[in-house]
């Protein structure tokens, strides 16, 4: 009997915890470290403030665990693809889609390490190392043997690695870091569903032409990985690169 009742505890305590977590990585992508309130943190997540530092002790460990949890899941979901049943060049192509598909989705990550970049480009270290060596580091890892493998195989062209990456990975990343730039020089919203269901299928497409030394099979295999991948579901958030704190004003 204690047993059982010990067991149900356990399980309501990592209930509340992932509740917790949940909520603030919202709290925390939105109005950052120094912005966000424990208060609302606990309000979202049904709990007591009292709880919420009894499992995390202070807002700087209960944000270091929000955004470790963040970016293992995107990490476990890159690994993924890399590591999928594919020949080395199409894995590539799925690595692209599946970052555009990230970035377009997935707003608290994303907002979560532009913070962190920026806590790096003003000189504090804030969580970028325990990132780059429990999340990056083995993405990159497993990114560059891929592309070897594609090279002496023959199925992609001979190019620096690292070039290959930042051609399938930061084509995306400007594009929506631009969106603002975007907005004032096309005749179009670069956040309209249809105009991103185009521009990933358009990256896809220019990368199975642009590293493959074989462009039909690059076509060829870009058109699947298309086919297989639909674009997510999605509420397009068009400030959501760069979003206002609303309680600094």
């Amino acid at each position: 009997m204690a047993h059982v009742l010990q067991s149900g505890s356990s399980e309501r305590a990592l209930e509340s915890k992932a509740r917790i977590l949940e909520a603030a990585l919202k709290e925390f992508s939105i109005h950052g470290l120094a912005g966000a309130r424990t208060e609302s943190i606990a309000r979202s997540a049904g709990v007591n403030k009292a709880l919420l530092y009894y499992y995390f002790e202070s807002k700087e460990n209960l944000y270091l665990a929000a955004l470790e949890l963040i970016a293992t899941r995107a990490r476990d979901a890159t690994l993924a693809v890399l590591q999928g049943p594919y020949t080395a060049g199409e894995r590539i192509l799925r690595t692209a889609l599946n970052h555009f598909d990230r970035i377009l989705s997935q707003s608290e990550f994303q907002s979560l390490m532009q913070q962190e970049m920026m806590r790096l480009h003003n000189g504090e270290e804030g969580a970028m190392s325990l990132l780059v060596q429990r999340v990056f580091a083995p993405m990159i890892g497993s990114y560059e043997a891929m592309v070897r493998e594609g090279m002496e195989s023959g199925e992609l062209i001979q190019a620096d690695w690292l070039q290959v990456h930042l051609c399938t990975l930061g084509t995306n990343v400007f594009y929506f870091m631009s969106s603002p730039v975007w907005r004032l020089i096309l005749p179009y919203d670069p956040f309209d569903c249809e105009v991103l269901r185009a521009r990933r299928k358009h990256t896809v497409e220019f990368l199975g032409q642009a590293i493959f030394n074989d462009r039909a099979h690059g076509a060829v295999l870009a058109a699947r990985v298309l086919a297989d991948t639909p674009m997510p579901e999605v509420k397009i958030d068009r400030l959501k690169f760069r979003r206002k704190d609303e309680r600094a004003k």
